[in-house]
């Protein structure tokens, strides 16, 4: 992919724990990510999806190998990427508009009038559904509007890459689909550039251009690439008796309860026949 605008280039991960021992958990991650693309990461509990993030967003310093965003290394965290996690994260003591507001004055402070700072807070609540409730503190909205404030205070960074960690998966599933709906139509006017989190396979097809699955851990790594070749804008109810979709879905099942096991019998039993024991034997 000659025009990628992100790129992780065989990227390796191994935390250290009490008395050295090692636990590696990613091995020679590439992936390429063009810009506009909606990507999403999908696997079992423990694969090292969040790791991966975390590694793009910042937070973590890989072990080995690199991230490239735009041109440049990404080795710290930035206002280009943004983090929506499943906790909503927003400050209890902030109104909506507030938990918005500092991040606009953040990094918009040298560079907006405080009209344009205002208009533009207004306009990112506005574009999640948030415009009528501006002055209420988080404990007085539900969970599903406060993710909604928390993609919108992420989108007022204007970021290169928005990141989200299973961003609905603390939701029940009547809002989980309202904002999977809003997350659409947002990425559709904006044309973001998207990596998600998810352990949700009928999420994953409904909003990706391409569905990345990961292997099992340790050193978990790519295992197979999807290209969601589904028209936008996206209906979920049309979508039903697509056959494309079904077979989105399929291909993300198979990989992940029927190809997943052939590969950790292939391991082990490789594990087995190199093992001290088995040369002996």
């Amino acid at each position: 992919m000659s025009n990628a605008y992100l790129t992780l280039s065989q990227v390796d991960m191994v935390f250290t724990g009490n008395g050295g021992s090692v636990n590696p958990v990613l091995k020679g991650i590439d992936l390429e990510v063009r810009r506009g693309e909606f990507i999403s990461l999908i696997g079992h509990s423990g694969c090292g999806k969040s790791t991966v993030l975390n590694i793009v967003a910042g937070l973590l310093k890989a072990t080995g190998g690199g991230v490239i965003l735009d041109g440049r290394e990404v080795d710290s965290p930035g206002p280009d990427r943004a983090v929506v996690f499943q906790n909503h994260s927003l400050l209890p003591w902030l109104t909506v508009w507030q938990n918005v507001e500092i991040a606009v004055e953040k990094i918009f402070r040298n560079s907006k009038t405080p009209a344009e700072r205002r208009d533009w807070i207004r306009r990112n609540l506005e574009m999640v559904n948030m415009g009528h409730a501006l002055h209420r503190l988080p404990s007085e909205i539900s969970g599903g509007m406060k993710q909604r404030v928390g993609i919108a205070r992420a989108l007022a960074m204007e970021p290169k890459v928005l990141l989200l960690d299973e961003p609905f998966g603390a939701l029940d599933a009547l809002t989980r689909a309202h904002l999977q709906d809003e997350v659409i139509r947002i990425q559709g006017e904006l044309g973001n550039t998207v990596m998600m989190i998810t352990h949700d396979v009928d999420e994953a097809v409904l909003l990706s251009d391409r569905v990345v699955m990961m292997t099992n851990g340790p050193a978990a790594t790519i295992g197979q690439v999807m290209d969601v070749a589904l028209p936008r804008p996206r209906n979920r109810l049309a979508l039903v008796e697509n056959p494309v979709y079904n077979h989105c879905r399929q291909e993300i099942l198979s990989f992940l309860y029927e190809k997943q096991r052939k590969v950790e019998s292939l391991t082990q039993r490789a594990t087995t026949v190199t093992s001290p024991a088995a040369m002996r034997a």
